[in-house]
């Protein structure tokens, strides 16, 4: 089982194909996934400092190039926990003006994951 240690939080082993999101969710983590785990609102951010995987969805490149974030952070619901991860939350329902996480994403990877390389 992967194990996940978010800074300030501890650390918790997850199944292994988990979405990162659900992950911290799970473990009871208020993070944020206000469009519902499709890669659209980058609420769900978090910054990998150990661990970050070498892959990520298609969607999720598109949307931080958009944002000029790439690099800087990556989507906890494009995430499979497959391997230990250190991370940090950018944002949480605690720390923001939502009076909530969003819609529950999906088990599995929406939309359908086309995998790419990390830009260098």
């Amino acid at each position: 089982m992967p194990k996940i240690t978010v800074k300030d939080h501890g650390s918790f082993d997850v199944p292994a194909g988990k979405r990162l999101v659900l992950a911290l969710e799970d473990s009871g983590l208020d993070v944020l996934h206000r469009c519902g785990g499709y890669a659209k609102c980058t609420t769900c951010r978090v910054k990998i400092t150990k661990g970050n995987p070498d892959k990520m969805t298609v969607a999720e490149r598109s949307r931080l190039m958009e944002d000029g974030l790439i690099g800087e952070v990556r989507l906890g619901c494009q995430i499979l926990c497959d391997h230990d991860m250190e991370v940090e939350l950018v944002w949480q329902v605690s720390t923001t003006d939502y009076d909530s996480p969003g819609r529950k994403p999906e088990d599995h990877i929406t939309p359908d994951p086309e995998w790419t390389d990390l830009p260098r």
